[in-house]
């Protein structure tokens, strides 16, 4: 699959606990977003699971 590139701007108190979260699941920043986005996406019934 093939990726694209972005920026994100969040805000510093986000940032922080995004990655503490990441942290806590052994991603890293950027991988806990694509999981995140994945998983909304999959629940909004947007994308189906491939699991």
């Amino acid at each position: 699959m093939k990726k694209k590139n972005f920026v994100v701007r969040i805000d510093e108190e986000t940032f922080k606990l995004l990655e503490q979260w990441a942290q806590d699941e052994f991603r890293s920043v950027n991988g806990q977003i694509e999981y995140l986005l994945h998983e909304a996406l999959i629940k909004s019934k947007r994308k189906k699971n491939s699991k």
